[in-house]
């Protein structure tokens, strides 16, 4: 016990000692943090969205009026058996009025209407929006100007061409997004090693003067790990400090009328298991740098 007390009066003394790189390798730490507690959520709920698009994505096909019940149900079963089709909804023509009505702001556009110019359709939804190019073609053997598989089918909506680009461009966020996220956590491991590097080698020769007194690696190494938790402990504190006002003070409060904000609230890592993540992490990594660093100064 007495030789823990003993670890730490030297830790504390030696941050107060080397107060700049003390403070450095602390500034890194919180800066290294708050940068990652506001990508990580940006991420998640950008990635939701990405989601939640493709999830909405979908071929509609417009059916002739004069098309009988069992056509219809004969369209539906064979749209269904289609490979990758995960969902058949028939749209009826006063079903996609009303549709049209609680998207439009302006209602009297359709109450001037005398008749419901809008078809009747069938909506299909893929189990995966990368599989809807396979599903058009499975309804058009013959390629887009080709017969459709039934004769009730008029054409699809306009709404499947602009699937396309929504899935590339979802598809082409996600793989930036996890490139960014990558190269910031390698980038804060990085400097957070070097700042702890530096810290170290502004005291290499009294390191030096202990081995040659004798003392063993890790009578050496536990105070300056020591270090690396209170650095850890300090900087991942004040870092969860400012991440935690933030959200109180900005995200909170906008989070209602800003739908890509409130999208947090659903993510699957919520802000309490961010911050206990990140809290550790910032220990772990300070910790662990103070170690691996130092061996090469053990080297006498």
């Amino acid at each position: 016990m007495s030789r823990i007390v003993f670890f730490f009066q030297e830790a504390l003394r030696a941050l107060k000692r080397n107060g700049a790189p003390s403070l450095a390798a602390i500034v890194t730490t919180v800066v290294t943090v708050v940068l990652l507690g506001m990508l990580i959520p940006i991420f998640q709920t950008a990635q939701g969205k990405s989601e939640e698009v493709r999830d909405q994505l979908n071929v509609q096909y417009q059916l002739y009026d004069d098309a009988t019940k069992a056509e219809i149900a004969k369209l539906r079963g064979e749209l269904e058996a289609i490979p990758h089709v995960a969902e058949v909804t028939f749209i009826s023509k006063s079903e996609a009025l009303s549709t049209l009505k609680e998207e439009l702001k302006d209602d009297s556009i359709v109450e001037e209407l005398h008749t419901n110019p809008l078809p009747n359709s069938f909506e299909v939804k893929a189990d995966d929006a990368a599989n809807l190019p396979a599903i058009r073609a499975a309804v058009y053997p013959q390629g887009p100007q080709g017969e459709p598989i039934s004769s009730i089918i008029v054409k699809p909506f306009d709404r499947q061409q602009s699937s396309a680009k929504i899935e590339q461009v979802t598809s082409a966020l996600k793989i930036v997004l996890t490139v960014i996220t990558a190269l910031l956590i390698l980038a804060s491991l990085m400097l957070v090693g070097n700042t702890i590097r530096l810290s170290i080698y502004t005291r290499r020769r009294e390191v030096e003067v202990m081995r040659l007194v004798g003392a063993t690696r890790w009578f050496i190494r536990w105070p300056f790990m020591i270090e690396g938790v209170v650095v850890g402990f300090v900087g991942g504190l004040l870092a969860i400090l400012i991440l935690w006002l933030g959200k109180i003070t900005v995200v909170d409060p906008l989070s209602s009328s800003i739908s890509v904000l409130s999208a947090q609230n659903n993510s699957t890592l919520g802000f309490p298991a961010l911050v206990a993540i990140l809290f550790a992490a910032s220990i772990v990594v300070s910790t662990i740098g103070s170690g691996v660093t130092l061996r090469r100064f053990l080297k006498v």
